[in-house]
């Protein structure tokens, strides 16, 4: 796949999948029915790929507007998940608000739907495990691969969002700030969004 910023220097446009043509909104449908079974965990395991789908592949996003939504499905409150939402209304605006809804529902569903079912049955069964080492040492072994996963969401979206270099130290201090004491991210995120909002901080 060859980077967008390399086609825009080559004279290449990016065009938008319509969403509005059944068939393109079927495919869609299907690429997020797939990753749906590779999202459990959170779908901040998905955020590269994501990013590649939106942005480079159907081209509905740029990748600044990607990084605006994935903050606003953060600050909200569910799942890490509602970023396919946006992205599904994101991606049939174009079409008008009706399909935009319809596109979001649609999307949302596809990712929750399959890896929701498989999580239930790994749960009904799980149970039966419950004193086997397997389970202690799988239970373990998970953590380190969690925490290295929000690590690389961390990165990609700092990447993302092309901060400049005053914004990278705020999103170090933030991080640290987090590790080291109890203050609530939700006052780093009021404080980050004030500083946008005045246009301090911009990508």
């Amino acid at each position: 796949m060859i980077p967008l910023s390399l086609l825009g220097l080559l004279g290449a446009t990016c065009t938008p999948a319509r969403l509005s043509d059944l068939g393109q909104l079927l495919r869609v449908l299907g690429t997020f029915l797939g990753l749906s079974l590779f999202s459990i965990g959170g779908g901040n395991t998905l955020l590269s790929e994501y990013h590649h789908i939106s942005v480079n592949q159907f081209c509905w996003l740029s990748s600044a507007q990607f990084a605006d939504l994935y903050a606003l499905a953060e600050a909200a409150p569910g799942p890490s998940s509602m970023l396919v939402g946006l992205l599904g209304m994101a991606a049939a605006w174009k079409e008008g608000p009706l399909w935009a809804l319809l596109s979001a529902c649609a999307a949302e569903v596809a990712i929750l739907l399959p890896s929701t079912l498989l999580v239930v049955v790994a749960c009904l069964g799980w149970n039966r495990f419950r004193d086997s080492p397997w389970r202690r040492a799988f239970e373990r072994g998970m953590g380190p691969i969690t925490l290295g996963v929000l690590f690389a969401v961390g990165l990609k979206i700092l990447r993302l969002s092309d901060p400049n270099p005053a914004a990278l130290v705020v999103s170090l201090l933030s991080c640290v700030l987090v590790l080291r004491t109890r203050i609530s991210p939700l006052g780093m995120m009021a404080a980050a969004a004030v500083l946008g909002g005045f246009g301090i901080f911009r990508h």
